[in-house]
């Protein structure tokens, strides 16, 4: 089953079309995210295909891995340690809320690794040699003495 479900998320991942704005290319302020075209003479709204394809209903990705982190685990948003309880290690991944504190975010990091849940966004910490050097004020150095 482990094979059969990477298969399909390499499937996935290779057959993924690249659905672009209208004019993204030619301006500069346009962002590169999806907007349903709407002219009344727009060439992609009418399908000619050179101007690249519309979202469509066959573009979708196989109902068994709809929702997957890349890596074959169910990507779940952790805020607290308490929301850790009861996850599989084995079809769960966690990912930390992005407004969650350093000081909690690795205290989640910790439980997980306990429970053996994989951390798909770490903390970036530093390290504690880092820490010390700042605290403690560095010795001026005098040539003249």
């Amino acid at each position: 089953m482990a094979d059969e479900k990477m298969r399909l998320i390499r499937m996935r991942n290779g057959n993924r079309a690249r659905f672009q704005r209208r004019g993204v290319h030619e301006k500069k302020r346009l962002e590169d995210v999806w907007r349903k075209p709407k002219g009344r003479h727009n060439k992609l709204r009418r399908q000619i295909r050179a101007k690249g394809p519309l979202p469509r209903p066959g573009y979708g990705s196989p109902a068994a891995v709809r929702g997957l982190h890349p890596c074959g685990l169910a990507d779940i948003l952790v805020q607290n340690e308490g929301m850790l309880a009861g996850l599989d290690p084995e079809l769960h991944a966690v990912r930390i809320g992005a407004g969650v504190g350093m000081k909690k975010k690795l205290a989640i990091q910790k439980m997980a690794a306990e429970a053996g849940l994989r951390v798909l966004n770490p903390p970036k910490a530093r390290a504690p040699a880092e820490e010390a050097e700042e605290e403690t004020p560095a010795d001026e150095v005098d040539g003249d003495e």
